[in-house]
């Protein structure tokens, strides 16, 4: 019967309008929550009801349902915070998170991540955040994993290379008159004690060795017989040499003497000279070019622990195979007061993270106490070809299905997928205004699928009275 008909349709109305309400508050309820993705829904009428009537066979609809419930995955905006790991994703893309104990991976847009007890990195409910991780150069290492910090301690990189650029004037005095070698020989012969008038300018630098530890290498100049040119000798603590041979005799200390030739005109420098002193009889060994040069530099090798160094000596000119060329900033000869322009030496020692920090793409770099920035892992993003089929797991999670299709996992922003911004949070991108109007039209239209049944009530009611 029609009347009965519309008492069902009068329920389909008010049963689909229950749950668009239950949608709408679970909207509502999130419209804090982080990297909240809101849903919508679509109403469709339900198959209609074939009848006779005067022209013919028609149809009349039995009522509505709810068509589909789909999320809207529109950019949240992006809350500043203090914390370095709260990560948000400017763009498409899901973090990728593992459960703990087994192997199940699931997706999300809420990077509010913290390091856990045992270093890995996890969101609220301890799933572990997925990346790459990354070689001393940055580049990713193997596939995607746990990101675990390991790495509490910078190990120390010994120094192999130290820069002096110097102003040697050009007035100065020969102190040491007689040789091209008579620093060297002064140094000999006085076991390492070296008077202030013995040499016309000198400059020390801290380098490290292979524990960390520092040591001074001081080099001293000294006008040189040969015209333009100034000798050097590159000397240590005496009683930290530990070269075969050295130790105990009146050589130690001394690890090279060379000479600075400049040009008259420019007075830039023009050529060099170096040779390695024998720590087994305190002898010459000449370095040759460039036969005995590292990377363009002449050499100087010092033993402080069980091993030798092998450091390379800048003066601001390298040999390019043909000549030595001269850097912008170099070692001078000019009519002015000697004075160090420039020095600096590399290496390190061991330090202790202090902090991480992370990149707009996804390079997470450990800070430590030397100084030192080491790259430690990249987050990986994942994206789906359909991410309507996703299901939602709660606590911000959602997992992949057939309809969704496998995770595309990539670096951020490549592959379409968006950048990271690190010390902020994506919100909700629930817009509470939206949802109220929807309540109110949703409520109305509750209000008038009631009165469907109240007064489908009164009309049976009627009918039933007819009888009377």
């Amino acid at each position: 019967m029609a009347l009965s008909s519309a008492l069902f349709s009068g329920i389909s109305g008010l049963t689909t309008l229950g749950n668009a309400m239950q949608i709408i508050g679970n909207n509502i309820a999130n419209v804090n929550t982080v990297g909240f993705k809101g849903s919508t829904f679509s109403f469709q009428d339900l198959l209609s009801q074939s009848i006779s009537t005067l022209s013919g066979a028609s149809q009349v609809g039995r009522g509505t349902a709810l068509g589909d419930i789909y999320a809207s995955f529109e950019q949240g905006s992006f809350e500043s915070t203090g914390n370095p790991t709260d990560l948000a994703i400017g763009g498409e893309g899901f973090f990728a998170l593992r459960e703990q104990n087994n192997d199940n991976l699931y997706y999300s847009r809420a990077g509010n991540f913290r390091f856990n007890k045992d270093g890995y990195l996890v969101n609220p409910e301890g799933y572990i955040v997925q990346g790459w991780g990354l070689d001393e150069n940055g580049e990713d290492v193997g596939s995607v994993t746990d990101i675990l910090l390991s790495s509490f301690t910078s190990p120390p990189q010994e120094t192999d290379h130290v820069q002096a650029i110097v102003n040697l004037d050009s007035d100065g005095s020969n102190n040491t008159s007689g040789s091209d070698d008579a620093l060297a020989a002064l140094w000999k012969s006085n076991g390492g004690n070296l008077g202030e008038n013995a040499y016309e300018y000198q400059t020390t630098l801290k380098i490290y060795d292979s524990l960390g530890s520092t040591h001074d290498i001081t080099i001293y100049f000294d006008k040189a017989d040969t015209p333009y040119a100034y000798e050097f000798i590159v000397t240590c603590n005496p009683s930290e040499d530990n070269r075969t041979g050295a130790s105990g005799n009146n050589w130690a200390g001394l690890l090279a003497r060379g000479l600075v030739h400049f040009n008259s005109g420019s007075g830039v420098i023009s050529n060099l000279e170096l040779w390695q002193t024998d720590p087994s009889d305190g002898s010459d060994v000449a370095q040759t070019v460039p036969d005995d040069l590292s990377d363009g530099y002449f050499t100087f090798a010092p033993t402080f622990t069980g091993s030798s160094m092998n450091v390379e000596l800048d003066f601001g000119s390298r040999y390019d195979g043909s000549r030595w060329v001269n850097s912008s900033l170099s070692t001078t000869q000019f009519a002015r007061a000697s004075t160090t322009t420039f020095q600096a030496a590399n290496g390190y020692g061991a330090g202790d993270l202090q902090g991480v920090n992370v990149d707009v793409d996804g390079i997470i770099t450990g800070t430590y106490s030397n100084g030192q920035l080491v790259p430690l892992y990249r987050v990986a993003l994942a994206k789906f070809q359909n991410v309507q089929g996703l299901f939602k797991e709660g606590s911000n999670l959602f997992r992949q299905t057939k309809e969704s299709g496998a995770a595309i996992t990539n670096k951020p922003g490549t592959n379409g997928l968006g950048s990271i911004a690190p010390n902020a949070l994506e919100q909700s991108n629930v817009d509470i205004a939206n949802e109220f109007v929807r309540m109110i039209t949703t409520q109305r239209g509750f209000q008038a699928n009631s009165k469907i049944i109240t007064v489908t009530d009164q009309m049976l009611s009627e009918l039933i009275n007819l009888k009377r």
